[in-house]
Order: C-alpha cells, then structure tokens, then sequence
C-alpha cells in the first residue's frame, strides 16, 4: 500500500465518518427532543440513548485513526473527550498525558496504537498514553493479555497471510509511520505492552 492509497483510503474513512455523524446526531436529537415533548422515558429509549451515543463515540474515535491526517494540533480536552466516551462502560481505560495541543498526524497513530493494545487486553485494563520530546509510547497494562504474535509482528514489518477486518490497525499503523518518517518499536512484557514512535 503506497502513500497514495494510504491517502486514498483516509479520504474514504473521513467521507464515511462525516456522512454517518449527521444522522446519528440526528437520532440523538430526537430522542432529546421525545423526552421534552411527553416525559417519555423508559428502558427502550434509554436502551436506544446509549447505542446512539457509543457509535457516535466510535465515529469520533474512528475519524481520527481512519480520516485524513494533517499537522492541525488536536487540543487535550477534545482527545480526552474523545478517548473517554469511546471506552465509557467498556473494560479499559485510557489515560492521555500530553497536556500541549498535538498535531493531529500524531494522534491518529495513537489512536491506531490504542486499536491494537486493544485487541491484546480483551480482559481489560489501562492504557496509558505519553509524549515526551516528541517520542510517542502508548502502554498497555494488565496482567491477563492475549498477544498474537503475528498481528505484533506486523507491527515490525512482517507479513501475514490473512487480515481480519478487526484487525486492519496492525496493518495501518506501520504505513501511516513510514509516510511520517517514524520507526514503531514495540515491548512486550508480562504485566505490560509498549508501542513505541
């Protein structure tokens, strides 16, 4: 995958973010506006409610890590909010620690770094995200991990014979590094997992 379809393909993941956020937020207005008009609540909308707010978390989420990056900073409170309601009532938690504005290029390798700490903690955990000098480590911790050796190899540069679509960050993340001129290193230990760029 060259830097154009790299490109190509952010387009299409910002096309696709942008046109499914209307509607959504639409549905939440709805709803918003269900519970003024006649009191109405109850387990169904409060049911409906939430699904609507975790996709529009995820859509967020995924605009960043999938959408077309630039070197337009992203400001803490917005990446915080981000984070926070993409993992809102799930098993891991996400600490942000850069306290400047990032530029978003940047960010949106975290975000894919996320995905892939993501896929090794199914039972939960923290992930801690720092920047120092420039130097990006997203860790993951837990004490229970599941690590696919090959997915993590990709992350090196190895190849794989087959790709699940869960699993695209693992493939991403490494071009989306090379077209910024960053090396990703990984760590993995017993009680902790480090994507290093």
């Amino acid at each position: 995958m060259g830097q154009s379809n790299i490109n190509l393909a952010a387009l299409i993941g910002s096309r696709i973010c942008h046109d499914l956020i209307s509607p959504i937020g639409a549905i939440n207005n709805g709803l918003e506006l269900l519970g003024m008009s006649n009191g109405q609540t109850g387990p169904e909308l409060d049911l409906i409610s939430e699904s609507v707010g975790n996709a529009s978390a995820r859509i967020r989420f995924f605009r960043i890590a999938y959408g077309a990056a630039s070197a337009q900073p992203l400001g803490r409170a917005e990446v915080v909010s981000i984070l926070s309601d993409s993992m809102d009532g799930g098993r891991l938690k996400a600490v942000y620690g850069p306290l400047d504005p990032q530029p978003r290029w940047a960010v949106r390798m975290a975000f894919l770094a996320v995905q892939c700490l993501e896929t090794a903690l199914p039972y939960g955990g923290r992930i801690e995200i720092a920047c120092t000098d420039g130097t990006w480590d997203i860790t993951g911790h837990s004490a229970k991990q599941s690590v696919d050796s090959s997915l993590w190899g990709l992350l090196k540069g190895e190849g794989v014979n087959e790709l699940a679509p869960a699993h695209v960050q693992f493939a991403l993340l490494p071009e989306v590094a090379a077209d910024a001129q960053r090396k990703i290193s990984t760590q993995l230990l017993p009680d902790r997992l480090t994507i290093r760029f």
